[in-house]
């Protein structure tokens, strides 16, 4: 089955692409217009987070050359391999906004994807923006990361688009204060701009962000995040994910991919145990001009036991390749048969889907439940423009898969929410859950937000640029049935329901 990516299998790490040409865009309704848009994203394109699987992979890489269990095409491994460290390593030096270069950061893949996600904003939305920086009231442009780097730098790359579409469109952007626990006398760790709570509460600590009062409207959020996060450290999601990795068809696609790299006796050796490997060692990176180098050391902890566990790491290294084309001339896709590079996909799928995705449907809405508050942000935002507080121009949100994908679920959008029975395990036969569709780099969700003379206020949503009905059920609230526009206070009752 081919994915967004045609026949290239990345599934989560696919470079973004809009999935619909604007001038395919339904009009919106007579006496309409844009009145506020706002956007939750994706970082774009980016390199490895950290220095795991790559090192890993060289270390028993060059463990197989001593023990000369090399093919031809195994040898030229270990040099691309040198080459992914090293271009991770340097990832985003002498780029103007990166601050911190290494690992993590966004390629000039991403850079790009944000800066043209911002151009076809404002070209769909032209009058709204002129409109917001000419109206004499105050206007505002709310830009929120989740505070880590490479969202961040998303969102001044496309904050710094809009800009250079209209320049007088920077007086307008403001970094909002941080949600916090009211009990909290502290905000330094919640610079303005950057919100935890809603866009990264898959990952709220009790030292960080502890909501200790029950009437705070944040604790059911802070909840929810430790009932995910117990979710995904259970027993039972580790014991579902060792099932997914020996399935029949996933050995056999890393037998093939080894076969074409190691010597039988050495796979054989692999999964007899006599030979592993893990992310040790200390690997130091120096760029061109010298001025810049960056010395990193393996914490250990990513190891690599079985033909399978090699396999896995070689496509977690060829699905980033994808996102590195301005910085890596290495072609891992060599290394990587579309065949199996399939099974692969289908497997790296199944395993979001447990851990990120809608998930099992005995274990409730534990997978997403925490997006509520986001949930609440895009209707909030709505709410005011509806009651004729036009404020706010735009609200732009940048953030992480593990964000966009509970978000997706909790709007229950068909194809994105579906969940399982425990009974029965995720396959392409029997879910429509596609990574490259939910979560591709720089995914996002926009809503466009319409008002008449009369008061009335629509919304329309996009998803991946692409014009998206909202859950099944919201119906009744689109101005006609083939439209994708929606009549704000029925969505609303249907969503949030008194």
């Amino acid at each position: 089955m081919l994915n967004a990516a045609g026949d290239q299998y990345y599934q989560t790490k696919t470079p973004y692409q809009p999935q619909q040409a604007s001038a395919s865009y339904e009009a919106p309704p007579q006496g309409y217009r844009a009145v506020y848009t706002q956007l939750l994203a994706r970082h774009g394109s980016r390199g490895l987070s950290s220095m795991k699987t790559d090192l890993a992979l060289y270390n028993l890489w060059q463990l197989a050359s001593k023990e000369k269990a090399l093919t031809p095409l195994g040898i030229h491994l270990g040099e691309d391999l040198q080459q992914m460290m090293k271009a991770n390593a340097l990832l985003g030096y002498g780029v103007a906004g990166i601050t911190r270069p290494g690992y993590g950061n966004e390629t000039m893949q991403g850079v790009t994807e944000h800066k043209q996600l911002a151009e076809r904003m404002y070209r769909r939305l032209p009058q709204l923006f002129r409109n917001a920086a000419a109206d004499t009231r105050p206007r505002q442009i709310l830009l929120v990361t989740s505070g880590k780097d490479r969202a961040v730098d998303s969102g001044d790359y496309f904050a710094g688009s809009l800009v250079a579409q209209q320049p007088n469109l920077q007086a307008l952007i403001v970094r909002p204060p941080s949600l916090a626990p009211r009990g909290e006398t502290n905000h330094d760790s919640r610079p303005a701009g950057t919100d935890r709570f809603l866009l990264y509460f898959h990952k709220l600590s009790a030292k960080q962000d502890l909501v200790a009062d029950d009437s705070d409207p944040l604790r059911t959020t802070y909840q929810a995040s430790q009932e995910y996060q117990a979710w995904a450290r259970s027993d039972e999601l580790r014991a579902r994910e060792a099932a997914l990795l020996v399935q029949p068809q996933v050995a056999a696609a890393a037998k093939a991919v080894l076969g074409r790299l190691f010597t039988p006796s050495f796979i054989e050796g692999l999964d007899q145990g006599r030979y592993s490997a893990a992310n040790t060692g200390t690997h130091s990176y120096t760029s061109a001009d010298k001025q810049f180098t960056n010395k990193l050391t393996g914490d250990g902890d990513t190891e690599i036991k079985s033909a399978i566990d090699a396999a896995q790491a070689l496509y977690d290294l060829y699905a980033a390749a994808a996102d590195m084309k301005a910085e890596l001339k290495a072609d891992f896709s060599s290394y990587m048969p579309a065949q199996q590079a399939a099974v692969f996909a289908a497997t790296e799928d199944a395993l979001a889907f447990y851990s990120k995705g809608p998930g099992i449907s005995e274990n409730g809405s534990v997978n997403y439940r925490m997006a509520q508050t986001l949930l609440d942000d895009f209707f909030n935002e709505v709410d005011a423009v509806a009651k004729g507080d036009l404020s706010h121009a735009a609200k732009l949100r940048f953030a992480h898969a593990e964000i966009i994908i509970p978000m997706a679920a909790i709007l229950g959008l068909p194809g994105m929410s579906e969940q399982l029975p425990r009974a029965t395990t995720y396959s392409y036969s029997n879910s429509n859950w596609r990574g490259d569709i939910v979560a591709p780099m720089a995914a996002n969700i926009q809503w466009d937000v319409y008002t008449n003379d009369q008061g009335r206020t629509l919304v329309r949503m996009l998803y991946n640029e692409k014009e998206m009905d909202f859950k099944r059920g919201c119906e009744q609230a689109k101005i006609a049935p083939a439209s994708h526009y929606y009549d704000y206070a029925g969505l609303r009752a249907c969503h949030m329901p008194k």
